[in-house]
């Protein structure tokens, strides 16, 4: 694998080594969180992430993953609006970067911060709520339901819910180590966001249509 190194001074700006761009060639190049986070020149068709100083590069969300995350963003930004306790949910953003120790840079689906009173600062406040919804490749089921629960809860993070459309299922950890998992007929609505029902039988309604139209 490449590796991407910085010099520490510089003598002048002809000694610098240009950061890298990020494109489908990064995959597995070397670099410290401090060089990811200093990257401005990326390719919008891939997903980044930095795991454990190295780069993954994923492709963007199908429809079938990308169409229910926003259509949550949509509820949960008018219950924030509309609902009398909404404004416990202090912001929710789509693909923000969060960091976790040992040098990794995760890219979760969807992060939600609960009862702050102000807009969150994401570099450094916590996610409250942290959604992935699951892709169909068997390691990025591996990833969701064990590496990213356990990067989570290293950080803190009070919820983690993982939106699976092959199970059916919404499955809910907290950070006490426990879980829930709540079928499509079922209901769950977290302490942290009163008032909000999760729609599972609406996101899979979603999902079912674009797997049908690829079908």
């Amino acid at each position: 694998m490449a590796t991407i190194t910085l010099p520490d001074v510089a003598s002048n700006d002809d000694d610098v080594q240009p950061l890298p761009r990020l494109d489908a060639d990064a995959n597995g190049l070397l670099m410290s969180p401090e060089e990811f986070d200093a990257i401005d020149d990326w390719d919008n068709g891939y997903r980044y992430e930095l795991i454990r100083g190295v780069v993954i590069v994923n492709p963007l969300p199908f429809e079938a993953q990308g169409d229910p995350n926003e259509e949550l963003g949509h509820l949960l930004r008018n219950h924030h609006e509309d609902h009398p306790q909404g404004a416990r949910l202090d912001k929710t953003m789509a693909e923000r970067y969060v960091s976790i120790p040992s040098g990794t840079r995760r890219q979760p689906d969807r992060a939600l911060w609960c009862g702050l009173g102000r807009l969150p600062k994401p570099k450094s406040d916590v996610p409250s709520i942290i959604v992935e919804l699951v892709s169909r490749r068997r390691r990025d089921w591996r990833r969701d339901y064990i590496d990213k629960r356990r990067e989570y809860a290293s950080i803190g993070v009070p919820e983690y819910w993982v939106f699976d459309r092959f199970r059916r299922t919404l499955t809910v950890f907290l950070l006490d180590g426990t879980e829930r998992i709540v079928a499509e007929n079922e209901a769950y609505e977290s302490p942290l966001l009163p008032g909000f029902v999760f729609p599972l039988r609406r996101l899979l309604e979603l999902t079912d249509a674009w797997e049908r139209q690829e079908s």
